[in-house]
């Protein structure tokens, strides 16, 4: 019985002096007999917040000039995480093939699915209407109303005096001109990187931003937004706009408009907002 009380008596007087020195430091200390079933709970709720968002695939679609290997430091700082990640291929040949492809992909996973999008690639995955979807990422995207197309969307606002005056080829396609690339797309890349993304970049048929967009899955979905302010291929301020009109939850940074191969850790860490089970967007307002 002594050693016991003994024990007690020890157990308080090094909570009082926890208590004590935490007040000095300006730091609450939680009493000594409920710390244990503090990190308990701390662990569980983490546990089960982690447990349902690592049930979620997380499907990235690449915009026009680029193609999948274009999240390839998202996709390596997303699986270190143990998330589940695929990039979707599109081909770039109208708004209703590149939706037909991204449904193709989704095909191959089961369970819920967090939709990413960078620039043209929002049309895209906002035309995707699956309950599977849980939620949508749209990395300085474009992202039509129904009854608009990508075209008008992307000239609501003027363009940088860096973006290049585009003109199809004799097949309907658009080229970036290889001189202007690094300048316009990724000003943030290095000199060699920039280079590589112009020799390998994919063309975008004219097709596919003049196609009208059908329902917006943004009008039904958690939305986020990943406002780019020194991109120089979709004015910020049309970015804005359309973060707004959506309702989503908008983070705007100092990142040009390739981020997802500029600034990997941001993107990853937006998508990891979407990924994680939160509380419903209660702001969120939809045009």
């Amino acid at each position: 019985m002594s050693d016991e009380i003994n024990h007690d008596r020890r157990r308080f007087v090094g909570a009082a002096a926890t208590t004590v020195a935490a007040a000095q430091f300006g730091v609450i200390a939680p009493a000594v007999a409920n710390t244990r079933a503090s990190k308990k709970v701390v662990r569980d709720v983490n546990g089960r917040s982690q447990a349902a968002g690592m049930d979620a695939t997380v499907v990235l679609v690449h915009g026009a000039w680029a193609d999948g290997s274009s999240w390839a430091h998202v996709i390596t700082l997303l699986q270190s995480e143990g998330l589940k990640t695929m990039a979707a291929p599109i081909p770039l040949t109208s708004l209703s093939d590149d939706v037909a492809a991204l449904e193709r992909a989704l095909e191959r996973t089961d369970g819920p699915v967090v939709l990413v999008a960078h620039a043209y690639a929002g049309a895209v995955i906002g035309a995707i209407t699956q309950d599977r979807v849980r939620s949508l990422v749209f990395i300085s995207a474009l992202s039509p109303d129904e009854g608009e197309t990508v075209a008008q969307i992307f000239y609501r606002d003027k363009p940088s005096p860096e973006a290049p005056k585009l003109t199809p080829d004799s097949h309907g396609f658009l080229w970036m001109p290889n001189d202007r690339f690094g300048a316009a797309w990724c000003q943030h890349a290095r000199p060699e990187q920039a280079a590589l993304l112009a020799a390998i970049q994919r063309p975008i048929a004219v097709a596919s931003i003049q196609e009208k967009a059908p329902k917006a899955a943004w009008k039904a979905k958690p939305s986020w937004y990943l406002v780019a302010e020194e991109d120089r291929m979709i004015n910020p301020a049309t970015q804005l706009f359309l973060a707004q009109r959506m309702g989503a939850q908008v983070r705007s940074e100092k990142v040009d408009h390739a981020s997802p191969i500029t600034a990997p850790k941001l993107v990853a860490g937006m998508i990891r907002e979407a990924v994680t089970p939160a509380r419903p967007n209660a702001a969120q307002q939809h045009g």
